[in-house]
């Protein structure tokens, strides 16, 4: 199976990708308002707090939200359909996307815990229902 592409890292996102190398989800909690957030921002979307506290949640949660891709948008990528992409809300607070597997799996209000899958140079998270997966 073919990976999917590396993601583009810069300075806000940095962190976030070395803490999942280590298999390890690292959001940013605002100082001020407590709320989580992904992706990493500067400032606070809720209040305007600047700055942000690293903080590691233990990335289980529930499907908010999903979608099932079952055709290819390029050739390169036909061997990694069906998908599915789901939005977890994280135990604790946050909100996060990736890939449930098994991608027929995908109910709202489903538990998922995270699932670290290793890429040549980076890692990617991804969700498992109860069936499992990853």
């Amino acid at each position: 199976m073919t990976a999917p592409p590396a993601p583009d890292r810069d300075t806000e996102s940095g962190p976030f990708w070395q803490g999942l190398a280590q298999h390890r989800l690292l959001l940013q909690e605002c100082p001020a308002c407590r709320r989580r957030r992904f992706p990493r921002m500067p400032t606070c979307p809720y209040c305007g707090t600047d700055g942000g506290e690293e903080v590691e949640p233990p990335g289980t949660g529930t499907v908010y939200s999903w979608v099932r891709v079952e055709r290819a948008l390029t050739p390169a990528a036909a061997d990694q359909v069906p998908y599915c992409v789901a939005t977890v809300d994280l135990d604790g607070g946050g909100r996060i996307h990736g890939r449930l597997e098994p991608p027929a799996a995908a109910r709202i209000g489903m538990a998922v815990t995270p699932v670290y899958v290793d890429h040549d140079d980076w890692t990617e998270l991804r969700f498992a229902g109860p069936e499992g997966g990853g």
